[in-house]
């Protein structure tokens, strides 16, 4: 008979889901670090006998893959492969009494404020000085800086304040302690991110202080872009654009979802906000910093949207000339507030509706990019990928935008900005060379 040897725990942790995600995980691999204990993200060599899944819960495809991954997960389970599987993050939050009963072989389940509970489940002290200490776990000279947890806002088609609870902002000591730590291990890019970033502040300092926080944030050695992603457009602060235009390492972008270009939608949506005013906010911000890089998404198939609508959708992104895009269909989640409206439009049309919206984006990004062909810009380099260094533009976030291409015959360092003159533009990517 065959019998299990012993051997020295290891930890892989799995992620799912969007870059708040992401910065979870990097928080529980060091704090299990800081302990001394083996730990992997993301291992690809299957050598880990204890697995952590830090699962989504965002929309209907995100669920399933998460789910995938446990079943996985609990498959090699028993198959002997691994000896513990624990599921934390948005999914295990929002449906933990459910899935316990659906997966019992999972060993644990953690909600998304539970990391103290995880660690102490591991076997692992929480740590309170490695507070503001981060082991990254993408490329070290870009790293996402979570801000805020939570969201307030009432979104009527929206999940996360039932997965992630309240508004809470950091500490601008605490988040300029973190970005000071990043900078020292090699980050010069910090990508702000929170569920809506115009609301930071609110809470610790009774006003909106996103303004503020950048300025700290921007006067950290070695940092040379900070970028702003998911903005909400109600009540945005202009003193934002400020900053914007006086700091130079502040880059001009803006990840700004606007969901809909329906005032009717809006409204069902409850996003506290008109088309009419979101167009003006546009044309403010563009008057203010003329060559900013606009980022927006947008949901198609909420309940009540009518042909009409999304016509009204159609027109907005023609006017609006957004740089960047996307746009997703409809996810009926149960407990929102649109869960109480009939899901009355099929899945064919919800694609449809989002294919015929990108395919209008993709002819924008076209034309866009066309224009900058014969110009030079500063590109951070992320990767080498097949015969090109692969980077970005201060235009341009990690894995969502576009990227700009320059073959390998020319040397560039992984981390490095290099200028890069445009001598061919596609509708997404961009191709140059290092000038």
């Amino acid at each position: 008979m065959k019998t299990k040897g012993v051997r020295t725990n290891k930890i892989n942790i799995v992620t799912l889901g969007c870059s708040k995600n992401l910065v979870d995980s990097e928080v529980l691999f060091t704090q299990l670090k800081g302990n001394g204990m083996a730990v992997t993200h993301e291992s690809k060599k299957d050598d880990a006998n204890i697995v952590v899944i830090n699962t989504c819960g965002f929309i209907d495809n995100a669920k399933e893959e998460s789910i995938n991954t446990i079943l996985r997960y609990v498959d090699a389970k028993d198959a002997g492969v691994v000896d513990k599987v624990y599921v934390t993050g948005c999914l295990s939050h929002r449906y933990k009494d459910e899935l316990e009963v659906e997966m019992p072989t999972v060993d644990a389940w953690f909600g998304t404020n539970e990391l103290p509970r995880l660690l102490k489940t591991l076997r692992a002290d929480y740590k309170h000085e490695l507070v503001g200490e981060r082991l990254l776990t993408t490329p070290s000279h870009f790293a996402y800086l979570k801000i805020a947890e939570g969201c307030d806002r009432p979104c009527s088609f929206c999940a996360i304040p039932l997965m992630r609870g309240g508004h809470v902002s950091r500490s601008m000591d605490e988040l300029v302690m973190e970005a000071k730590s990043l900078a020292r291990r090699g980050t010069k890019e910090l990508i702000l991110i929170a569920q809506d970033l115009t609301y930071y502040g609110l809470d610790l300092y009774k006003k909106r202080n996103l303004s503020e926080l950048i300025n700290r944030l921007a006067d950290v050695e070695g940092i040379d872009w900070i970028r702003l992603q998911y903005a909400y457009p109600s009540g945005f602060p202009l003193d934002v654009l400020d900053v914007m235009c006086d700091r130079p390492n502040v880059c001009k972008y803006l990840d700004m979802p606007l969901q809909t270009g329906s005032t009717e939608l809006l409204k069902l949506m409850r996003r506290g906000i008109t088309r009419e005013k979101t167009e003006s906010l546009i044309e403010t911000i563009r008057e203010k910093i003329p060559d900013i890089t606009l980022r927006t998404t947008l949901i198609v198939g909420h309940p009540g949207e009518t042909e009409a609508m999304f016509q009204e959708t159609y027109d907005f992104v023609e006017r609006m000339r957004f740089d960047r895009m996307g746009a997703f269909t409809y996810s009926h989640e149960d407990n929102t507030h649109s869960f109480s409206m009939p899901d009355n439009i099929d899945a064919d049309t919800k694609q449809e509706r989002a294919d015929v919206l990108m395919e209008l984006q993709q002819g924008i990004s076209q034309e866009l990019n066309q224009q900058k062909v014969g110009k030079t810009y500063k590109v951070l380099f992320d990767r080498k990928e097949g015969g090109y260094f692969i980077g970005r533009t201060e235009g341009d976030s990690p894995e969502v935008d576009n990227e700009v291409l320059v073959p390998a015959s020319t040397y560039v360092r992984i981390g490095d900005f290099a200028h890069v003159r445009i001598d061919r533009a596609e509708e997404f990517d961009l191709y140059g060379e290092v000038v």
